[in-house]
């Protein structure tokens, strides 16, 4: 059983996960926020004051709540069951996934999608096996925040809310459909859909524990860094832009060149022999 249960953690993708995981994002690694002004702003991040301001009130949150429930939660519950109980709500996020796609103009990833819920919501006993990725069937996963960049909103200022955590303004906007494509909001029963948004936050937060040992530095621009490189990722499906060195279009010329820069053997003329 153990090569379908799947127990890779997310990392810094936290808006796949929806609005409970930016709550989990920002308590995970704010502890000891730092009050310190970052040197040099991000043009990104013109609330910034505001922000760390956020910043520091969500790690009180999690310094004596959610971390030591988290720290609790890992030490009683065995691997297997952890990595069951992400898969199940890996799986229910397979149906924001699929609707985002269709609304980006992505079918193939739609149907990946689909396919995953599918096969995981019934031999998978319910998500709690990983059989599709044994299949090989994956997905990009998407949301609404994804879908507003693709039809033109493409820069946005980085924002950290209260308990919900690090995001932007677009993605901000995003949250209250992507809460609409999240199956748990449906559930009838106050009790249950609590217990299952607990549950939720607090595996996460667990899977997010050794993550923190990598945080350098200013942890509030560590975090804020990371968060919009992680968003941009994203947006754009891992892909990293055009390199102007690898063009076709690009070339060297004599004229980019400086013949006094190089001695006779062709060399750097400011070196000498040792």
């Amino acid at each position: 059983m153990q090569p379908f249960l799947n127990k890779e953690k997310p990392a810094l993708t936290w808006r796949t996960q929806g609005l409970p995981l930016l709550l989990v994002a920002l308590l995970a690694t704010g502890g000891c926020a730092s009050t310190q002004v970052a040197q040099d702003t991000n043009p990104d991040d013109p609330w910034e004051g505001f922000n760390r301001k956020v910043f520091a009130f969500n790690d009180v949150l999690d310094r004596y709540a959610l971390k030591p429930v988290a720290q609790g939660y890992r030490t009683v519950t065995p691997d297997p069951v952890q990595t069951g109980v992400g898969n199940f709500f890996s799986n229910l996020g397979e149906v924001r996934t699929a609707l985002n796609s269709l609304l980006q103009g992505k079918p193939a990833n739609a149907g990946l999608a689909t396919s995953r819920f599918l096969i995981n919501s019934t031999v998978g006993v319910g998500g709690l096996l990983d059989y599709a990725t044994l299949m090989e069937i994956t997905a990009d996963k998407e949301d609404f925040g994804q879908t507003l960049a693709v039809w033109g909103w493409d820069d946005s200022r980085y924002l950290v809310l209260p308990l919900l955590g690090p995001s932007t303004l677009r993605d901000t906007t995003g949250l209250p459909a992507d809460l609409a494509a999240y199956p748990v909001t449906y559930v009838d029963d106050d009790t249950a859909r609590i217990s299952l948004t607990a549950l939720r936050l607090i595996d996460v937060r667990a899977g997010l524990l050794d993550q923190e040992a990598l945080i350098r530095g200013d942890r509030y621009s560590f975090i804020r860094d990371a968060f919009l490189q992680s968003r941009q990722f994203e947006v754009s499906d891992g892909k990293l832009g055009d390199d102007p060195f690898a063009a076709d279009a690009f070339d060297f010329d004599d004229s980019d060149f400086d013949e006094s820069d190089f001695g006779d053997d062709g060399v750097d003329g400011d070196n000498s022999a040792d």
